[in-house]
């Protein structure tokens, strides 16, 4: 199982949101697969995600109760937020949401990585 995104759909609870969607695809994936238990689940955050990992875990650990999930563990991979510029080609690593290229100054730019919200991987019996 390996790259399926998940979207909260802007509720105030952000993280338990996310949490829910996490939870509803791993529950998905483990019944399509006949699995018993899941054990591990990987998830790719991207920086500029705005998403708190604590609050992700404590929430997906409340919901996860009387599951299959259980005691799961979550893993996070962060990502990265970086921009390729539409003028010059370089990459870069965009800090402090400075979105202005540091070679040629230019301003427009494509996000290449950094908003990120997707289900990795998930290590099931």
């Amino acid at each position: 199982m390996a790259g399926k995104a998940f979207f909260c759909g802007g509720n105030p609870m952000h993280e338990m949101a996310i949490a829910e969607g996490v939870l509803d695809i791993a529950l998905d994936y483990a019944k399509k697969n006949d699995a018993t238990c899941i054990r591990e689940i990987g998830l790719l955050i991207g920086e500029m995600s705005g998403v708190v990992v604590d609050s992700l875990t404590f929430s997906f650990d409340m919901i996860a109760k009387g599951t299959i999930a259980e005691g799961a563990k979550i893993k996070v991979k962060h990502v990265p937020l970086v921009g390729r510029c539409t003028k010059c080609g370089k990459e870069f690593h965009i800090e402090h949401y400075d979105f202005w290229c540091p070679e040629c100054k230019d301003g427009v730019l494509k996000t290449i990585s950094g908003r990120e919200m997707q289900v990795e991987y998930l290590e099931v019996d």
